[in-house]
């Protein structure tokens, strides 16, 4: 690039960012489905608006769009949105305080807070490449937040790079920061007419130079037992407690098709919550597959365990449902690779090896992929996320923002 990454103000923002606990929380109705999500959307759109952009909006959904107008002399460049999601996984605590680690020297980072959580690069995957980067982690009891803080953090960079800088040519750019990507709903309220893009990425991936247009294909369940109640003294031959029919129903999974015994290209099928009491009690859970006939046979698994259970308590009443969440955007993008191409060839402008695999997971672009609009996902930087040692390199980081601004003028120069 013409201009270095102003890697200073990308810190300053992303520390900023993690410190709002964003939570997402799948039992809220509403959307987004917790409060604290509004403070960062509310905070973004008055950082975009103190960036001199005119046309900025909070939907009502707590979607923050946003456009950058076009630099290109020329006509037809296709509009190219970034998205990036502001919350976080529903596990753990959010509101992180930052520590950065600057030039680390390959020693073992103790988280202070908490020092049985620690990373080293005996056994942190892909630290032992940052040494003498700067790296930033949470303090040991709570999320860093980076998962994808890191991506807001990244988008927002870029953005003011290409404002201080409009000698870059690129087309129009929209902008779109959304809520409880963490919990599947991420794009259930956007509105791809008020979108208004030809292809879109979202920056929400984790290896350095990492390029995702494959992911899993997704589908929650969720069981419900209802049993039968009495005075646990007069129990005997009358109680059917809905708490030990789920702990049968769950002993009854195949452990080889747990997420802890899988890896690559298997899928899973993964129990999540457990809630209730000894007359009803509900059993969530995730099934995953990368294509569909995997999924469709995980979804057997479940219903024949149910079903068998209901054959040894028919006294008890069970109530099995599947909801999709996303499917593999393979499905879709691998009919027209232009967009994945085009950001193969930013990764190498900025100097990188592009990577690409199937990415045991999902974003938001596998929604906005499935509806009609092409979304690979691009690396921002993170790494160990959903884990109290999740953590992300400022190099990296700034390795994204370039990735992205050459990504914008390739599609100029190629329009």
């Amino acid at each position: 690039m013409p201009h270095s990454i102003d890697t200073a103000d990308l810190l300053e923002r992303f520390c900023r960012y993690v410190r709002l606990d964003t939570r997402s929380d799948a039992h809220s109705p509403t959307c987004p489905s917790t409060a604290g999500q509004w403070d960062l959307l509310r905070l973004l759109e008055k950082e975009l608006q103190d960036l001199g952009i005119a046309d900025v909006r909070l939907t009502a959904d707590g979607y923050v769009l946003a456009t950058l107008p076009a630099t290109s002399p020329k006509a037809g460049v296709p509009r190219v949105a970034w998205l990036a999601h502001v919350d976080t996984a529903t596990d753990l605590p959010g509101g992180a305080t930052p520590i950065v680690h600057r030039h680390y020297d390959g020693r073992p980072i103790v988280l202070p807070d908490d020092p049985a959580q620690r990373l080293d690069i005996e056994t942190t995957p892909h630290l032992r490449d940052k040494i003498g980067h700067d790296i930033i982690t949470a303090s040991g009891t709570t999320l860093l937040g980076a998962d994808d803080k890191a991506g807001v953090a990244v988008v927002m960079s870029a953005v003011r790079h290409l404002l201080h800088h409009p000698e870059i040519p690129h087309g129009v750019l929209r902008l779109c920061f959304n809520p409880d990507e963490e919990i599947a709903r991420g794009m259930t309220k956007l509105d791809l007419g008020e979108l208004a893009a030809d292809v879109a990425y979202t920056l929400d991936g984790e290896e350095l130079a990492e390029i995702d247009y494959e992911t899993f294909s997704a589908d929650g369940a969720r069981l419900e037992i209802r049993g039968v109640s009495i005075h646990p003294g007069l129990a005997k031959g009358v109680l059917v407690n809905a708490l030990r029919l789920a702990g049968r129903f769950l002993a009854s999974l195949p452990p080889d098709l747990s997420p802890e015994c899988t890896a690559d290209r298997e899928g899973f099928v993964h129990p999540t919550e457990i809630a209730g009491n000894a007359d009803r009690c509900t059993v969530r859970l995730i099934l995953r597959d990368f294509e569909l006939e995997g999924l469709a046979a995980k979804r057997a698994i479940v219903e024949q365990a149910v079903a068998a259970l209901r054959a040894t308590e028919p006294r008890a009443t069970f109530t099995l449902e599947f909801t999709e969440q996303y499917r593999n955007m393979r499905y879709w993008l691998e009919k027209d690779m232009r967009p994945v191409e085009l950001a193969r060839e930013a990764v190498r402008r900025a100097g990188l090896t592009p990577l690409s695999t199937a990415i045991r997971g999902g974003t938001d672009g596998s929604n906005l992929t499935a509806r009609g609009l092409p979304c690979p996902n691009l690396f921002c930087g993170m790494h160990q996320v959903h884990s109290q040692r999740e953590w992300v390199s400022l190099q990296d980081m700034a390795k994204s923002v370039e990735t992205l601004l050459h990504l914008a003028q390739l599609w100029h120069e190629r329009a």
